[in-house]
C-alpha cells in the first residue's frame, strides 16, 4: 500500500475520578427543612414543583424551599453555604 491514512481514535482520554463518600442519610425527613435545587435545565423547574407538592402531600412537616443558583454550570459559593448553614438537606433537579 502506497497511501496510508491517519485515524484518530474519537474516544479521547478520560479522566481521571476520585470517589467520594455519599451523604449521611436522615433517618426521617419529618420536620426537616429540605432545599430543592432548581439547577437551571430546562424544564427542572417544572420537576422541581412537582416534587415539591409531593412532599407536601406525603410528609407535610417537613419544609421544602425551592432554591436556584445564579448561573447554570456554575459554582455558586454564597447558595451552598446558605443550604449548608440552614437546610437539613438538598436535593438538585436536573430537568428532563
Amino acid at each position: 500500500m502506497a497511501d496510508r491514512i491517519t485515524v484518530h481514535d474519537p474516544r479521547g482520554f478520560a479522566p481521571k475520578v476520585a470517589g467520594k463518600r455519599l451523604a449521611q442519610r436522615h433517618p426521617s425527613l419529618e420536620g426537616k427543612l429540605v432545599y430543592l435545587v432548581d439547577c437551571l435545565f430546562d424544564n427542572s423547574e417544572v420537576f422541581m414543583n412537582e416534587l415539591k407538592d409531593w412532599f407536601a402531600q406525603h410528609i407535610p412537616s417537613m419544609k421544602t424551599v425551592m432554591i436556584k443558583p445564579r448561573e447554570s454550570w456554575v459554582d455558586d459559593p454564597d447558595m451552598r453555604a446558605k443550604v449548608v448553614a440552614n437546610g437539613d438537606a438538598a436535593i438538585l433537579g436536573v430537568g428532563l
